[in-house]
């Protein structure tokens, strides 16, 4: 700091210095001339005292000599000569001197303008210094940030180094758990179709063996003679080989046939036609069977609006995924987290516990029954769909292929190949009676659900579309986009509109013959609470159902687009999934928590 003080009184003593060399030389000359100017005004003074003393010296000598009046005379006229050339260079000197004064005024108050200015100055260049002196001090500190964020930076660089090293050695640990996790997964895949295998062996097994001892309970059956009222419609017939079935012969036993009064059949066709009743299934291995078919209701008298929670219950350990009614009504199918498929009875307005279906080595997203309700279908967050059969509960197939989540899965209408939709962006075509999958066609966006007609398959995607495909060109017919993530599908009783729910919180009606939007449902309060929430028609296509985000069974009428009413007291977190029962006296309702409700107007 006191080298800072020396140098700026250096700096103003050099300046100083230098303005009055500069200025010098300015005045230099005017002072001489001054200097000159004061010997003159003295030397007039010296010299005018003298004259006087000259003068009085004359007068007193003109008084005492008055002969020598011509020298006088003389003098006197010199004197007044030089008196005037004096007055005159007085006069001169005396402007001059004005002058002189004037531009001293002049040049006093400059140097006292410069005063000021160099004043000014001092005071500026001491706030310059002051400000120099607070910069230094920043400057000070930012090369010591400078240095703290280098040695910062090169810290993060050596850790970003250290990181970058410890990520690749990881993603190549990734890469070699990747490969092992494939090869366990096909190892398990191929464990999965073996034990399928297996099980599809002994159920051939135990049906050729309860076919068997059904065939000889007949055979034996047939064998015991009984007896004959007259009131029965039985017509005993005699057995002859080398006769019609019409004679008779004492020599042979006699059996019996079983026939109306307008029609006969021979013994031999007997057990034929009870067989092909009982024991044996048509060429599609997917069959109806009468032990667990339910006829499925043609049409629905009256659809019950629902007003009323008949039965709340914990249908999964954590969060239900889906619910769905058999053909007949009787049971309700319910898909959780837990990675079960549970079968519920649904007597007097509840729900009864009958069974669960295992085998799903993840979540269930999707369930599907059969047309005679004798096979349940079932996609999984495993990449794979399942199918079991209702009479014994046994998984029967398991079909994989896909690369990502299934997230629908739907029987076609001959109830022989099945159409799955999976977050891997594809749609998988399977054959039951070959167990391999024929088509596989890439939509281009995840599929969320899919419906079926008999030529069409209707897919609703994540990119906000629904694609109309072609099942024999494996093309898209059409698509139509909507304004959300497409959530829900569902069809109307007769397959000509379709019901879309999407992420805009707006079901939507499309009649499939115009391809024209017929209806908008939307309601305040109604929020689709995931990428998978479901709706659903009712039976006669006159209402449509589909549960909010806040908990809340919103019901519209299809006719007027109004909304009909709200049920929003029981349950505790957003609706999955609703369906309504093929009767129409039910809709049943699942949440992401792990209750199920199941609803009616009773």
């Amino acid at each position: 700091m006191a080298e800072r003080r020396a140098d700026w009184k250096r700096h103003i003593s050099d300046q100083l210095k230098l303005r009055d060399r500069v200025q010098r030389h300015t005045f230099e000359e005017i002072v001489q001339q001054y200097n000159r100017l004061l010997e003159k005004s003295d030397l007039q003074a010296v010299l005018t005292e003298r004259y006087q003393t000259e003068k009085y010296d004359v007068q007193r000598g003109h008084e005492a000599s008055s002969l020598d009046s011509s020298r006088s005379d003389s003098l006197h006229q010199e004197m007044s000569q030089m008196r005037i050339r004096h007055q005159e260079e007085l006069t001169e000197l005396h402007k001059k001197r004005g002058e002189l004064a004037q531009t001293v005024i002049e040049l006093n108050n400059q140097i006292q303008q410069k005063d000021r200015e160099i004043q000014s100055n001092e005071a500026r260049m001491l706030e310059y210094q002051q400000q120099i002196a607070s910069l230094e001090g920043d400057c000070r500190d930012l090369r010591s940030n400078l240095q703290e964020l280098e040695m910062a930076n090169q810290t993060l660089k050596d850790e970003y180094d250290a990181l970058q090293i410890t990520f690749s050695a990881l993603e190549e640990k990734l890469r070699k758990t990747s490969e092992d996790n494939q090869e366990l997964v096909s190892r398990w895949m191929a464990e999965k179709a073996l034990e399928a295998n297996r099980l599809n062996a002994e159920n051939e097994k135990d049906t050729r063996r309860r076919q068997a001892k059904l065939q000889k309970d007949l055979a034996d059956a047939a064998k015991e003679p009984l007896p004959i009222e007259q009131d029965d419609d039985i017509e005993v017939l005699a057995e002859d080989g080398g006769k019609g079935a019409g004679e008779t012969s004492p020599n042979r036993p006699i059996g019996r046939t079983l026939s109306k009064k307008t029609s006969q059949q021979p013994q031999g066709g007997l057990l034929d036609s009870i067989s092909n009743i009982f024991g044996r299934r048509s060429a599609n291995s997917f069959g109806t069977s009468p032990e667990t078919s339910e006829t499925p209701s043609g049409g629905c008298a009256e659809v019950r609006v629902p007003t009323t929670a008949l039965h709340v219950f914990e249908a999964h350990d954590g969060e239900v995924n889906t619910v769905r009614f058999s053909p007949g009504s009787r049971l309700l199918a319910t898909g959780g987290m837990d990675r079960r498929v549970k079968l519920w009875e649904v007597v007097s307005g509840r729900c009864e516990a009958k069974g669960a279906l295992t085998g799903s080595n993840a979540g269930i997203t999707s369930i599907e029954f059969d047309s005679s309700g004798s096979y349940l279908l079932a996609a999984s967050n495993d990449f794979a769909s399942r199918i079991w059969t209702m009479d014994d509960y046994r998984l029967r197939h398991t079909l994989t292929g896909h690369s990502g989540k299934v997230l629908s899965a739907r029987f076609l209408l001959d109830n022989a190949r099945i159409v799955s939709g999976s977050y891997d962006r594809t749609l998988k075509l399977w054959d039951l009676r070959s167990k391999v999958c024929m088509k596989t066609v890439f939509a281009g966006s995840s599929c969320n659900d899919i419906v079926c007609t008999e030529q069409c398959v209707m897919s609703g995607h994540f990119d906000k579309k629904v694609r109309f495909w072609d099942i024999r060109a494996e093309s898209i017919v059409r698509e139509m986009e909507l304004l959300g993530r497409v959530t829900s599908l569902d069809l109307n009783h007769d397959r000509s509109e379709l019901l879309t729910c999407s992420r805009d919180d707006v079901l939507k009606i499309i009649d499939l013959r115009s391809n024209a939007i017929r209806q908008t449902f939307s309601a305040q309060g109604f929020k689709c609470g995931a990428d998978w929430t479901r709706v659903t028609f009712s039976p006669d296509g006159s209402y449509v159902a589909g549960g909010s985000a806040d908990g809340a069974l919103y019901v519209w009428n299809v006719l007027t687009g109004k909304l009909d009413r709200t049920l929003d007291r029981n349950h505790s977190s957003a609706i999955n999934s609703v369906s309504w029962s093929p009767s129409g006296t039910y809709v049943a309702s699942v949440e992401k928590g792990s209750r199920a409700i199941l609803w009616s107007d009773m």
